[in-house]
């Protein structure tokens, strides 16, 4: 499998929708606009490709000084345990550097990963649920 790995890669939201639904995460897929404008925000995409085709994205907001919260960890269920989860956390680490923390709310289905690429469980975090 040559993967090939993309720093802030125009990508368009269909393709972005397309991985969202292949891979399980729960996001507007619905939403083309909503989708288009998460990207168009974002400070930080790192994705991942296999001929052409999309098949992994880690989408981050950050501050590039302090903290980034990693907002999206997608990569298509085909494409799974192949460590692309790993090579995205991996490479936006890079950009980041190590004096900013990386920050994410996990799907309750991924709790088990994220100890296994690196995160450490957090007990003192906060949410003000979205309504929609």
């Amino acid at each position: 499998m040559g993967i090939i790995y993309k720093l802030n890669e125009p990508v368009k939201a269909e393709e972005v929708i397309q991985v969202f639904k292949n891979s399980g995460i729960t996001r507007p897929v619905d939403q083309k606009e909503r989708i288009q404008k998460m990207i168009d925000q974002a400070n930080i995409i790192i994705t991942a490709w296999d001929e052409g085709k999309l098949v992994g994205i880690a989408r981050a907001l950050t501050d590039f000084s302090y903290c980034c919260y990693l907002s999206d960890l997608a990569v298509d269920q085909q494409y799974q345990k192949s460590g692309i989860g790993k090579q995205l956390i991996e490479r936006l680490r890079d950009v980041i550097g190590e004096e900013v923390a990386l920050i994410l709310l996990s799907a309750p289905g991924a709790m088990e990963y994220y100890p296994k690429v690196g995160f450490d469980k957090a007990e003192n975090a906060f949410i003000i649920r979205r309504k929609r």
